[in-house]
């Protein structure tokens, strides 16, 4: 055993016990290394392999093929003993300012399955390989991306199905399959639905809450210029993300033609995170200042008392992935640039422009006519949608709803989100 090796290197098992190392190894563990010790200690030989080693400010942990690394203010804050987490609020109770910065277990034990710590002040934290792996940067790192980007060929070759009415309000499957579709692709579709308002109701309780705005609970969209928006126009529209003139954008749109009587008005698709990628390999500084100058969305109508702002990048993007998590691109509601110094404004407008063509690019397009009685969701974080220009009369309703709401029910049927 490496410890009794390490003990006659010291001279005693005095000088372990002064370096907080327990002299008594129960079977299948092995005791603290000192701090900064170079050498890798393995679990019983007969369990699932497990070495590690500490270091003077974190522990490492090599288990099945994952290198991780710890952090000792990271081990203590996250302690899951009754006194540093309440179990029936899954809340933490421990005060995370309260703890040293610079605190170290003064005992480390690890076995085939769990890791032990007692702290300075006496605590024991108890972890599991399985939670720490879990939980770990590293375990994160490597996780598969749940969403497929897509351009037009990608999405026709998945054949994605549409979730008949019925299923969807009747059957918890129909439910998840949607949700499904919805993280994975950005967009779904409910077919067979009864081309009325109280249907279109249903359908959308069914996935979420409802959201209420200015447009007020549900929005009926008509070409008959009944509001200053270029959307109540037969006019096209190009692809856009809605709500970009608002601090918390819409998170999920749900469309649901109700008639047309004339020709042309084909919806068009563009799968936003897709052309961002796009961008991002072929030129990562429109990549950079895409998701950090602050552009002004502005949405006004003077009659009704409506001036909507929000002051934010094209792209938001995750720290620690540095990945879009949001678009917000709608060249209508864009405001005058006054917020970004002179050397930048060109490279943004370059950058922009990137964006742009990649956007409208024929291959990211999916377009297709949306017929009475299909209803198709939306993902406004993500997707970017426009209309093609039409004649006669086309009139579209639906409903906003709660991106987070969404997302529990996904979370809670078993799908990654």
């Amino acid at each position: 055993m490496w410890c009794r090796s390490l003990a006659r290197m010291l001279g005693s098992s005095q000088g372990l016990l002064k370096m907080g190392v327990s002299r008594k190894v129960p079977q299948g563990m092995v005791c603290m290394a000192p701090y900064s010790s170079t050498r890798w200690h393995s679990t019983a030989p007969q369990m699932v392999p497990c070495t590690w080693n500490l270091h003077e400010d974190h522990l490492e942990l090599l288990h099945d093929d994952l290198l991780m690394r710890f952090d000792f203010i990271w081990l203590r804050d996250h302690c899951r003993s009754d006194s540093s987490y309440n179990w029936k609020t899954n809340q933490r109770i421990l005060d995370t300012a309260s703890v040293n910065l610079n605190i170290r277990p003064t005992d480390v034990r690890v076995d085939d399955s769990m890791v032990y710590l007692t702290w300075p002040d006496g605590h024991l934290t108890n972890y599991s390989l399985a939670w720490l792996m879990e939980n770990s940067y590293e375990e994160q790192q490597r996780q598969p991306r749940c969403q497929t980007l897509w351009n037009a060929e990608i999405y026709k070759r998945a054949q994605v199905a549409s979730t008949p009415y019925q299923r969807l309000l009747d059957t918890e499957e129909g439910l998840k399959e949607l949700l499904a579709n919805f993280l994975r692709y950005g967009i779904a579709f409910v077919d067979g639905v009864p081309p009325d308002e109280e249907s279109t109701e249903l359908v959308s309780r069914r996935v979420g809450l409802i959201r209420e705005t200015f447009y007020g609970r549900s929005w009926f969209i008509a070409n008959d210029y009944s509001r200053e928006d270029v959307g109540f126009t037969d006019q096209a529209l190009d692809l856009h993300n809605d709500a970009s003139n608002m601090q918390e954008p819409l998170g999920v749109l749900v469309f649901h033609c109700l008639e047309h009587s004339g020709a042309g008005g084909l919806s068009v698709l563009v799968d936003g995170f897709h052309a961002a990628e796009q961008v991002r390999q072929r030129n990562p500084e429109h990549f950079e200042l895409l998701s950090t100058v602050p552009m002004r969305y502005e949405y006004t109508e003077k009659d009704n008392g409506i001036r909507m702002c929000a002051d934010t990048p094209v792209l938001s993007v995750l720290p620690s992935t540095h990945l879009p998590y949001m678009i917000r691109y709608n060249n209508f509601d864009r405001c005058p640039i006054n917020k970004v110094p002179h050397d930048v404004v060109r490279r943004w407008y370059a950058s922009y422009q990137d964006f742009t063509r990649e956007i409208r690019k024929p291959e990211n397009k999916l377009t297709f006519k949306l017929n009475p009685g299909t209803i198709l969701f939306i993902d406004n974080w993500r997707m970017l949608h426009g209309r093609e220009a039409f004649t006669g009369s086309r009139k579209l309703f639906g409903y906003f709803l709660f991106r987070d709401d969404i997302l529990n029910k996904a979370r809670f049927l078993g799908l990654e989100a």
